[in-house]
């Protein structure tokens, strides 16, 4: 156990051909949970991690991921490239191709509030209001809320639904607007793995066949759960 209440094991399987013994045995942390996203050129994908070093980290998916190059990304903003070393149903293990700052990752520090994490979209959806309907774009989404861009003047509080394939009909309201961009609050919230299972739908998710999953790298997992 650390300072800061996380669970740490030393673990094998460092960089990727480090072969000294500090890249052998680095400090795995169990975070138990610590929300994030996964950016590729398919879009953005919500995850959980579970456990990290400064050379690799573990990860609860929700569905299979696209193929191709990918970036984690925290809720303070931070980004890391990461590589993939494994898949399999549920899960999956990255490297980082240059050590991270794990104190940092842990702790998740900003100077900004504390904010859910955002996907960013380009969804065409319907707004409904006042025997009004319109159609905008959803521009990014999370668990409460979602930005969408209007042709519509709404009002701060004004009720409205929300509409758009592959997604439920939503009841909001308008909690801010900036020309024409407008921020929405959810009467009801998504869960997170509902809206990491939704991020795959709305996002055109790729043709990976379930079951379809990636073995783990012979000798370079970096957790081989």
């Amino acid at each position: 156990m650390d300072d800061f209440g996380h669970q740490v094991e030393e673990v094998p399987g460092g960089t990727p051909g480090g072969g000294g013994a500090e890249a052998r045995t680095a400090p795995r942390f169990t975070l138990l949970i610590r929300t994030a996203k996964l950016i590729c050129a398919a879009g953005e994908y919500l995850c959980i991690i579970r456990d990290a070093s400064a050379t690799g980290i573990s990860i609860r998916t929700f569905h299979p991921l696209p193929q191709g190059r990918f970036v984690l990304e925290l809720p303070n903003g931070d980004q890391h490239a990461i590589e993939r070393v494994w898949e399999k149903e549920g899960s999956a293990g990255f490297r980082f191709p240059v050590p991270v700052d794990i104190d940092r990752l842990l702790n998740n520090k900003s100077r900004f509030p504390k904010r859910p994490v955002r996907l960013k979209l380009q969804l065409p959806a319907l707004i409904s209001c006042h025997g009004r309907t319109a159609g905008v774009v959803v521009q990014n989404i999370s668990q409460q809320g979602a930005q969408v861009e209007s042709p519509l003047y709404l009002s701060i509080d004004q009720k409205l639904r929300l509409e758009a394939d592959n997604l439920p009909v939503i009841q909001a309201r308008v909690r801010w607007r900036k020309g024409s961009d407008y921020g929405l609050v959810f009467d009801d919230t998504f869960q997170f793995g509902e809206l990491a299972k939704l991020a795959a739908q709305l996002q055109g998710h790729c043709t990976i066949e379930p079951g379809a999953w990636l073995p783990p790298v012979d000798g370079t997992n970096p957790f081989g759960n």
